[in-house]
């Protein structure tokens, strides 16, 4: 008789091989929805920190256009605090903890700074700047 040269595995084996195989795939396939998971959660952190570059920038050309307006790198006393008052307010259109400051960088020239933290951001974490020069001539 002629025997092959690796004989079948019996059925009681491949039974177990097979529950393997099955356990594996599933670790792997958590391993992959464990990653889009983190993903996702950093494509929203990442959406969130640029809206708020956005508001940002769009907070300190406010700002810029009101210094165009008076033909002065000085902000009128009460356009400067309503312009704080809605950098600050991120209910609306403003900032999470957000700030705003015009400075006078010589004659006929003024720099205005955005800052703000993020809800989510550590206390230890510095807070988030947008700056921008303007020369009024």
């Amino acid at each position: 008789m002629h025997t092959p040269p690796h004989a079948p595995r019996s059925r009681r084996s491949a039974r177990g091989f097979t529950l393997i195989e099955v356990m594996i795939s599933l670790l792997v396939f958590s391993f992959g929805v464990l990653g889009a998971a983190a993903m996702q959660a950093i494509a929203v952190q990442n959406g969130t920190q640029n809206g708020d570059r956005s508001r940002a920038a769009m907070l300190a050309n406010e700002m810029v256009s009101n210094l165009w307006g008076t033909q002065s790198a000085t902000p009128v006393a009460a356009d400067l605090t309503a312009w704080q008052g809605r950098v600050a307010n991120a209910a609306a259109t403003g900032l999470p903890n957000g700030s705003g400051t015009v400075t006078s960088c010589g004659t006929n020239c003024a720099t205005v700074n955005v800052y703000w933290k993020a809800p989510s951001a550590k206390a230890t974490a510095a807070s988030s700047a947008y700056s921008t020069n303007v020369v009024i001539q």
